[in-house]
């Protein structure tokens, strides 16, 4: 497995917001992580790159309570779990945030290249560039524009453009149809399949299942802070009771 996840737990002081969790992603593999609003699966990208031990270093030094992380984390076959996140973001397993989350004062081009910030090789930098501009040709046309000017649909396109430059090969995805139209929506999801196909392990986090079920190889459903349920997209819709009450559907 390209990443392996055990026994992950995570509480900030007394509230579980994920509690004992293990799941794996293959190389290669487009896998889906889903369940409804507080079910835990942004917790759960913050747990795997790293966020929630920057997190928890910062609530240590204030009043504001305690975060707990315990369990492994395992990425290319080594544990990352007591990681910095910047390191991770080195080994090649990176997050594109929910809500998108551009340098609203910094041009598209800028942003792009903010993503490339711990790559040395100018020549690849520039290949990668283009080949965002292949996949978003938006993001070229509006280079030079500051992205706190773009639609919502452009800024989740340039979130996804700069966490590419990353050099991922792990690219961990949030919520990325989030406040899109459904024809915006279709193209975000079509343009993540292509990135899976160029070779770029993806964990995506959704709530769309209806789509998303027919994009990926695996699919694990989180409620509460658990694993409820594994399988194929097909799989899952099967089972009556996942459908209805964790799915929607």
């Amino acid at each position: 497995m390209l990443l392996e996840i055990e026994h992950l737990s995570v509480r900030y002081e007394k509230a579980v917001l994920i509690n004992d969790i293990s799941l794996g992603v293959d190389t290669g593999e487009l896998v889906s992580l889903v369940g409804p609003n507080g079910a835990g699966k942004s917790t759960t990208l913050r747990a795997i790159t790293g966020l929630v031990a920057w997190e928890r270093e910062i609530k240590r030094r204030s009043t504001s309570g305690e975060i707990h992380l315990e369990g492994t984390v395992t990425f290319d076959g080594k544990r990352i779990d007591q990681t910095p996140a910047h390191e991770i973001v080195r080994m090649g397993l990176v997050l594109c945030p929910e809500r998108r989350r551009p340098f609203r004062e910094l041009t598209v081009l800028e942003n792009l290249m903010a993503g490339a910030y711990l790559q040395n090789d100018k020549r690849k930098i520039q290949e990668d560039l283009e080949r965002v501009y292949e996949l978003f040709p938006v993001l070229k046309e509006r280079s030079k524009q500051v992205s706190g000017t773009l639609s919502g649909g452009e800024q989740q396109m340039l979130a996804i453009g700069r966490a590419f430059m990353s050099e991922p090969k792990l690219l961990c995805i949030d919520e990325p149809s989030t406040g899109l139209s459904p024809k915006m929506r279709e193209e975000v999801f079509r343009k993540i399949v292509e990135i899976n196909k160029m070779g770029i392990t993806i964990l995506l986090v959704e709530q769309e299942v209806s789509t998303v079920f027919k994009m990926t190889n695996r699919n694990y459903v989180l409620s509460s802070g658990k694993i409820i349920a594994h399988g194929t997209g097909e799989e899952l819709l099967q089972d009556e009771v996942i459908r209805k009450t964790y799915l929607g559907l």
